[in-house]
C-alpha cells in the first residue's frame, strides 16, 4: 500500500465496514487521527505511522491477513462458484474486505489444513512449483499397503496420464485390508494422491492435509474453523 491514503480507505481495508459505512464513521466525528477528530474521509494518513482511533479503539493497521483453516468436506477451495458453498464463504465480514483468497487447493471432498491469505506474494512462494513445497497428509486407503511401497513412493509413481511424480515419502501408520499412512508430496498435481494410489491398484477413501511447509494443522480447530496465523508462524512461511 502507498504511503499515505484516504483515511476511509484504511478504515475500510481493516475491516470496519463498507466505504460508505466508514464515510458515515468519520462524518459522525467517530474517527481522531493523532488525538485529532476528522470529519472528511479524503484525509490522508501513514496507517503504519499515524494514531488512528475508531469509536475509542486503537486501529492496528495491516496490509496482509495470514489464516489458517481446517477445510471442512463439502466445500470448494475457491473464492466463487456458482453451484456450492466455498470456504470464503466461511469467514467473517472483518475478513471479507482483504479479498482474501486459498493459497493452494484442496478437493472438495478432502479435509485439513488451508491457508488462507491475501499475500500474493507469499502465495507464489508456496504454490511455485520450482519451490517444492512439502505437503503433508494423513490418508485411509481401501487397500493393504506394506514396507515395498515406501520405495515404490521413493522413486516416484507414473500416473495415469504418463506424468511420473516427484519422490515422495511414505509412511505407513497401520496396514491391513484398509491402511492408514501419511505421505508427503512436493507437487500438487489434479488429484494427485488419490491417483498415485490408484496406480497401484488401491484407492482413498479419506485425506486430510496435515502440514503445508512449516506450518502445522492446529488441530484443536474443528472442520470448519479457522484462527489467525501467530508472527512465528508467518515468519517461519516468509523464511523457508
Amino acid at each position: 500500500m502507498a504511503k499515505n491514503e484516504r483515511l476511509d480507505k484504511v478504515l475500510a481495508n481493516m475491516g470496519y465496514g463498507s466505504r460508505k459505512d466508514v464515510k458515515r464513521y468519520i462524518k459522525d466525528g467517530l474517527v481522531t487521527v493523532n488525538g485529532n477528530t476528522i470529519i472528511k474521509s479524503e484525509y490522508k494518513v501513514n496507517p503504519y505511522e499515524d494514531v488512528i482511533t475508531i469509536n475509542g479503539e486503537e486501529l492496528r493497521y495491516r496490509e496482509y491477513i495470514y489464516l489458517m483453516m481446517n477445510k471442512p468436506m463439502g466445500l470448494v477451495s475457491s473464492t466463487d462458484d456458482p453451484f456450492t458453498r466455498t470456504v470464503i464463504d466461511l469467514l467473517s465480514e472483518e475478513y471479507l474486505n482483504y479479498k482474501p483468497f486459498p493459497v493452494g487447493r484442496l478437493d472438495k471432498d478432502t479435509e485439513g489444513l488451508l491457508l488462507i491469505s491475501n499475500d500474493g506474494k507469499l502465495a507464489h512462494e508456496l504454490l511455485s512449483p520450482k519451490k517444492h513445497v512439502d505437503k503433508k497428509y494423513y490418508a485411509e486407503i481401501d487397500g493393504t499397503v506394506e514396507e515395498e511401497h515406501i520405495t515404490i513412493f521413493k522413486e516416484g509413481i507414473v500416473l495415469d496420464d504418463g506424468y511420473k511424480t516427484l519422490p515422495a515419502e511414505l509412511e505407513i501408520i497401520e496396514s491391513g485390508v484398509f491402511s492408514k499412512v501419511n505421505l508427503i508430496i512436493r507437487e500438487g498435481k489434479f488429484h494427485q494422491i488419490k491417483r498415485m494410489f490408484e496406480a497401484l491398484s488401491m484407492k482413498v477413501i479419506y485425506l486430510k492435509r496435515i502440514q503445508m511447509g512449516t506450518l502445522i494443522l492446529d488441530e484443536t480447530l474443528s472442520p470448519g474453523e479457522y484462527r489467525e496465523l501467530t508472527d512465528e508462524e508467518v515468519d517461519y512461511l516468509k523464511e523457508r
